[in-house]
């Protein structure tokens, strides 16, 4: 029997590897995203938000050995293999050998990305708002490469193609993930 894990113990370990708040708001918008899908395929919300919370767990402190050296440090506290490969997959075909293969992979894989790029997108709204922004402003902004530009659309592309899903679908659900904690990433703006 593989131990049950906490949001609590999750948070401790990612504040506990990462100090820069932008980053700890990127997981949480991750985490945020990642229950929000989970809801919607009928899975286990708190897995997949746990493991949207930690997806990046070892990026500030090891950005050269990001998506391996977050094995190392999962499996030295025991946690599920499950939740350690589909933390190494989000960063397949970049830093990582790891094949998104289940759902929960795919979906990671698809919406790290597209959080970036969301959240850019609704920073250069009048409103600074994640409340307002629809799909086809950031489709929008998605067109012009020069905008957000370390946001690699391909691999969002790609998540959208291994999850036999529309860009715009993936796109509307991920900002209503994003909404449910619009004020704590800083994206309520002034509506």
């Amino acid at each position: 029997m593989e131990r049950e894990i906490t949001r609590e113990e999750a948070l401790k370990l990612l504040k506990e590897y990462n100090q820069d708040e932008s980053l700890i708001r990127h997981a949480l918008s991750v985490e945020a995203v990642m229950r929000h899908f989970a809801m919607l395929f009928g899975e286990d919300v708190e897995k997949w938000g746990i493991i949207g919370l930690i997806h990046d767990l070892d990026y500030e402190r090891y950005p050269e050995e990001h998506c391996v050296k977050v094995k190392e440090i999962l499996t030295e506290r025991e946690w599920p293999k499950e939740y350690i490969h589909a933390v190494q997959s989000h960063g397949w075909g970049i830093c990582s050998e790891v094949e998104p293969v289940h759902r929960m992979e795919k979906v990671l894989y698809t919406i790290d990305e597209l959080t970036g790029l969301i959240t850019a997108a609704a920073l250069v709204r009048p409103s600074r708002s994640l409340l307002d922004l629809e799909v086809k402003s950031v489709k929008k902004k998605w067109k012009d490469k020069a905008f957000a530009a370390g946001v690699n659309r391909e691999i969002i592309q790609k998540g959208a193609e291994l999850l036999g899903m529309e860009l715009s679908e993936i796109i509307k659900e991920t900002i209503a993930g994003m909404r449910s904690i619009a004020a704590e990433l800083g994206l309520k703006g002034n509506l």
